[in-house]
């Protein structure tokens, strides 16, 4: 009997209705359906997910990758809301050139809390990153884990946690902060090699603001707690802030110029336009001639690096130590720099964190280390040896012995005691020091090693003050200078500062074919 036309089969569909039915799809991934959402993030001055990555990579270099996956939670009535690309953006492309993989997490999409498909999403763009060996970027704007998912959302948390380690030291990982993040979703941010906070619109924290009340009593804004001021310039969480989120995406791509893909490569060179052999007149003068007066070490970096561009790392946290990239003749190089302007350059607990924190990134990617030494010993007093001071400034310390790059430094003035020691000294395996004329290499400074060494000469002397000076003076003569240490080969050259550029150029130029194999062990127990 023949079919009717109630019972004929439905025609199958054509290429040309497979095509428009991609086209309808891909278009309602990128557009989510939660306007309110969209204007809400409008309104608060931010970004979309995918607006962001268009502004961080090189125009048109984008591609998205599980453009179509999505939640797959039964319960509480979730199955009737399942966008597509559930609420991250993820994929790869290039700044300025070089590979990178990224993902956007999408506030607009379920608050950009954290499912198991989101984490499956960020975990498969961590590992491509890791196999084929580029930069890993990430930007966070999330309401932390989806409660709808429960245990499952905290292991995916742990999935991206434990990939934050593997990565570590081998392909860059850098964290733009770009909206809430809090609980246990900081720590990942936490383990990456940098972080940047827009300012007033991102905040981390562990617990917010209303627990903080429920628990201490203490009332608090999102601002105070974990606002981009705040980690920048108290806790040290933030290594950059910037005013805008455009003006944080662009920091992420300059940043990213100073560091190699991976662990493997060299940083990437630039043809220098400023001339490794320019000399700079007013390096002679930039220390003051009394050695109590302050000056910005700052001021001396700027001047010696290529074109004067200095990138800071930390720039408002420990701000007696300076820490930053810059390049010496197309090479990028990071600084580490005492800074007599802030607690006369002291080491201090934080500063000495900050510093060895920047050494052991720089070891990681190959980039090497350039330090400007200007520091009179630790900081003393209760609150820095109860603090442990011993311990955190064991770091550094730890560090700079431990660091196989080339390792250059320059002693400005003071080089006291055992911070003498940690500031990429000599006997720790620097590889090129130098020092200035108006250099001091000493246990400690003139005055304190006159008071202890000469102190019952003093007690009995006719004119104690005349004869503290007579003292002073030759201990001056005697210690405080370079040529005690260059006698014994401790500093490799007394320069003029001026010539300071080319003389680092040169050096760097001889240390960048270093070679230096490691024990063989499975890591360091460093004092943390």
């Amino acid at each position: 009997m023949a079919k009717t036309e109630k019972d004929a089969a439905p025609a199958e569909p054509t290429a040309e209705d497979k095509l428009a039915e991609l086209a309808r799809l891909r278009e309602e991934a990128l557009h989510p359906a939660n306007e309110r959402a969209v204007a809400r993030q409008r309104e608060r001055g931010k970004l979309l997910a995918r607006e962001r990555l268009e502004k961080l990579l090189d125009p048109c270099s984008f591609v998205e990758l599980d453009r179509f996956v999505r939640h797959r939670n039964p319960h509480f009535g979730m199955m009737e809301k399942r966008p597509w690309g559930d609420a991250v953006v993820t994929g790869y492309g290039t700044i300025f050139g070089r590979k990178v993989f990224v993902f956007s997490q999408d506030f607009t999409v379920f608050g950009g809390t954290l499912s198991e498909a989101f984490a499956e999403k960020i975990c498969k763009v961590m590992d491509l990153a890791l196999k084929y060996g580029c930069p890993v970027i990430g930007i966070n704007d999330s309401g932390g884990a989806r409660i709808q998912e429960g245990v499952v959302s905290l292991g995916g948390y742990a999935e991206i946690f434990w990939r934050n380690v593997q990565a570590s030291g081998v392909v860059p990982q850098i964290s733009l902060v770009m909206g809430p993040t809090a609980g246990g979703a900081v720590y990942s941010p936490a383990m990456t090699d940098f972080v940047l906070m827009v300012k007033e619109t991102s905040y981390m924290f562990i617990t917010g603001p209303e627990v903080v009340k429920t628990v201490t009593g203490e009332e608090v804004t999102f601002e105070e707690l974990g606002g981009a001021a705040t980690h920048a310039s108290k806790s040290g969480v933030a290594h950059f802030t910037a005013a805008d989120e455009e003006a944080a995406l662009e920091d992420a791509r300059y940043l990213l110029s100073f560091l190699p893909q991976n662990n493997v490569d060299p940083p990437p060179f630039f043809e220098p336009s400023d001339p490794v052999e320019r000399e700079e007149a007013e390096l002679d003068t930039v220390v003051p001639a009394n050695p109590n007066k302050p000056y910005d070490m700052r001021d001396v970096v700027r001047r010696v690096v290529d074109d004067g561009e200095f990138l800071e790392v930390h720039e408002l946290w420990a701000e007696n130590i300076v820490c930053g990239f810059a390049r010496l003749g197309g090479h990028p190089i990071g600084v580490v720099a005492n800074n007599p302007a802030a607690l006369a350059g002291t080491l201090d607990i934080d500063s000495s964190v900050k510093a060895a924190r920047f050494v052991r990134t720089c070891d990681a990617f190959n980039v090497p280390l350039v330090t400007f030494v200007d520091v009179p010993g630790f900081l003393p007093g209760t609150a820095q040896e109860w603090g442990g001071i011993i311990r955190h400034g064991a770091k550094l310390l730890y560090a700079y012995c431990e660091a196989t790059v080339p390792k250059l430094a320059v002693i400005t003035r003071k080089a006291y005691g055992g911070a003498y020691d940690v500031m990429s000294s000599k006997h720790i395996r620097a590889d090129f020091n130098f020092a200035w004329p108006s250099a001091e290499v000493a246990v400690m400074g003139p005055e304190g090693a006159v008071n202890i060494v000469f102190r019952k000469e003093l007690e009995g002397a006719d004119d104690p003050d005349a004869r503290r000076a007579e003292l002073i003076a030759e201990y001056r003569a005697q210690f405080a200078n370079p040529y005690t240490a260059a006698e014994r080969g401790y500093v490799d050259d007394v320069i003029e500062p001026r010539r300071t550029r080319a003389v680092l150029c040169d050096a760097l130029a001889t240390a960048l074919s270093k070679r230096e194999p490691r024990p063989p062990r499975k890591h360091g127990n460093i004092p943390l």
